[in-house]
């Protein structure tokens, strides 16, 4: 254990935020994602995708640069409304710093991703892709 440290945040996924650089993307996918397809790292966490989110942001500053540092999955009309606004509140990040994409967009954008974290959240639309921010500048 370690102080100030989120107890969802394990040793395997610290190590993971560790080794991302400024820029890098983790993707944070609700039960649903197809985690594996893309072959990056994926750690599980049985909590939901906003209370994970939240969790990342509180070691992992955002980016500030050029472009939106926080992609959420776009939902069809109707669906995934209280998923995101959640995802939007755990972010914390200005709203100007947030984008959805459209679905398939999506899924081409997180294949680049750094890692994955799947989340136990069986709401659909519950994905959100953070760019990583220089850590110790802005971004908190």
């Amino acid at each position: 254990m370690l102080n100030g440290i989120d107890p969802l945040l394990d040793g395997e996924l610290l190590r993971l935020l560790d080794h991302m650089g400024h820029g890098d993307r983790v993707l944070v996918a609700d039960a649903h994602y197809p985690s594996y397809a893309a072959g990056q790292p994926v750690v599980t966490v049985q909590a939901s995708a906003p209370r994970v989110l939240e969790a990342i942001r509180s070691v992992v500053p955002y980016d500030e640069y050029e472009g939106p540092s926080v992609l959420l999955m776009e939902a069809e009309p109707g669906e995934g409304v209280e998923v995101g606004a959640e995802l939007r509140a755990a972010a914390r990040c200005p709203e100007g710093r947030l984008a959805q994409v459209e679905r398939f967009a999506f899924y081409d954008l997180a294949r680049s991703a750094f890692c994955v974290v799947r989340t136990a959240e069986a709401r659909k639309y519950g994905n959100a892709l953070l760019r990583k921010g220089v850590v110790g500048f802005g971004g908190d």
